[in-house]
């Protein structure tokens, strides 16, 4: 399995092909090196790590004027593959910035709704999930739902332990978040349950497993956070 670019590989992908774009001719490292104020070893370790990625490719050309022997330079062009990488990048950034909105947006109204209910948040919540196509902010919808689907019989969960356990979801020896699809389903057999809740969670918990298999390291981590957070207010 190709191991991820890191955060600083991928920067320099992006402003590669930025310069690149401009002219749509090859890059010396040198010239790429001035741009971006780095090293010249530094641009030109980088260039060879990226061509061993696939993602550039390295062009020897003799310089200007010189058509006999010589010793030729070596320029480096993008890869169509690290096109598609960096659409790719630049959509799953676009997704997290939209996630972070959502996110907070959650929060605050569970912190609002601490004192009045979180009954505007779950018919929200109820509209907004059957359309969502990012898996990132579908699984946010979807853990905030089964978190607040417990509020109602919240004595016998807290009695239970349960939103204790929930609040170390991710950890070593506990619940994960897949395993909240499972849990939210069984609601619809707890008879305190608002039926409209359960019915949903029932509904989406095949596409809540299957967006979740769609989701990097990184993004699983965010959204156990997020859970968590969740829980930590849910519990106050």
């Amino acid at each position: 399995m190709r191991k991820e670019l890191t955060r600083r590989q991928k920067q320099f992908l992006g402003k590669f092909l930025d310069i690149y774009q401009e002219s749509e001719e090859p890059i010396h490292y040198v010239g790429l090196a001035k741009r971006l104020d780095i090293g010249k070893i530094t641009a030109y370790e980088m260039l060879r790590l990226l061509e061993k990625r696939g993602l550039v490719k390295a062009e020897y050309h003799l310089p200007p004027g010189n058509r006999g022997p010589g010793r030729s330079e070596v320029f480096f062009r993008p890869t169509k593959e690290s096109t598609r990488l960096f659409k790719r990048l630049s959509e799953n950034t676009a997704d997290t910035e939209e996630w972070e909105i959502v996110k907070q947006r959650i929060l605050k109204e569970l912190q609002d709704g601490k004192a009045g209910g979180y009954e505007t948040l779950l018919n929200d919540l109820l509209v907004r999930i059957p359309e969502q196509h990012s898996p990132l902010i579908f699984m946010t919808e979807m853990i905030t739902t089964i978190i607040l689907a417990l509020t109602p019989i919240k004595k016998a969960v807290k009695d239970k332990g349960l939103l204790d356990r929930l609040s170390r979801i991710g950890l070593p020896g506990e619940v994960g978040l897949i395993a909240l699809a499972g849990f939210g389903a069984a609601l619809s057999l707890v008879e305190d349950v608002n039926l409209r809740f359960s019915t949903l969670i029932m509904e989406q918990s095949e596409k809540y497993q299957e967006m979740f298999t769609q989701l990097n390291e990184e993004k699983r981590e965010q959204l156990t956070d997020f859970t968590r957070d969740v829980i930590k207010i849910v519990k106050g």
